[in-house]
């Protein structure tokens, strides 16, 4: 990789997603840490993918992509209102995360679509989608992201289906930026999430330094959470991994309702 190169390109997206956010009087709405990441790739059937989204799917060289990423928030705080704000929201400031996330555009902006998120929170579980529209799920969440050590383990488990997989990293590892128009820089530098619940078309956005990440080898142990809920995911093609430190004060924006959305349409 050209540091340099993808050091401006990341720069130039990053830069993007802050003005499109701060452009909203009053974002951001809250901050918070992203830590010990895991990002794990798959190359799905794109018609099959996009009969299940309410919004177009955006493509990377005419293929489609749904991602996992397995992470603990840490520190969830308002921006406004100080510690006793911060106290307030301490009953679901901290807790890990499952997104199986997929690839779209709204009119000229990218972004993501959640086809599900599980937490670890149960208080959590059930605020998501009223606020932000989010189909958050209950499960029990198990990572041991310990790079440090050499070791990557996860396991999500919700009604008696199961995820697992485990990966192996250098304990001496560098991170970086992601290249220059690489698959990675697709998947990972991602600034507006999309929701719909109901007949609520929402969007809020994100902003963070660029991603400071290095690819991984990711073992597979049990998907059986992915196939039940996902038939056509039993075709799915383990493409890469990733896995990132993380980053602290994210920033992320209120919920806004879409007045104007662009139906999917046929890839």
């Amino acid at each position: 990789m050209n540091s340099a190169s993808g050091t401006t390109e990341a720069n130039t997206l990053n830069q993007a997603a802050r003005r499109r956010l701060l452009a909203i009087k009053g974002e951001p709405l809250f901050y918070s840490d992203w830590v010990r990441v895991v990002f794990i790739h798959y190359e799905v059937e794109r018609e099959a993918l996009q009969n299940d989204l309410p919004y177009p799917l955006d493509l990377h060289q005419g293929k489609a992509y749904v991602s996992l990423v397995a992470f603990s928030m840490r520190r969830l705080r308002p921006r406004l209102g100080g510690r006793l704000a911060a106290w307030l929201l301490a009953p679901i400031a901290t807790h890990e995360f499952l997104n199986v996330r997929t690839y779209v555009r709204h009119q000229d902006e990218p972004g993501i679509y959640f086809l599900a998120e599980w937490l670890s929170n149960p208080l959590s579980v059930h605020l998501g989608p009223g606020t932000f529209g989010l189909p958050y799920r209950f499960g029990d969440l198990r990572y041991r992201h310990h790079h440090e050590h050499g070791e990557l383990l996860g396991s999500v488990i919700s009604c008696k289906m199961c995820l697992a997989y485990s990966a192996v990293i250098r304990a001496n590892i560098s991170f970086h930026l992601c290249a220059d128009g690489s698959l990675e820089e697709f998947l990972m530098e991602r600034y507006t999430a999309y929701t719909r619940r109901a007949s609520q078309w929402r969007f809020f956005r994100i902003w963070h330094p660029p991603w400071p990440q290095t690819s991984i080898e990711v073992a597979m142990q049990n998907t059986s959470l992915l196939t039940t809920n996902w038939p056509w995911f039993k075709g799915a093609e383990l493409v890469g991994a990733n896995y990132s430190p993380g980053l602290t004060d994210v920033w992320m924006g209120r919920p806004h309702r879409l007045t104007k959305r662009r139906q999917a349409t046929p890839c």
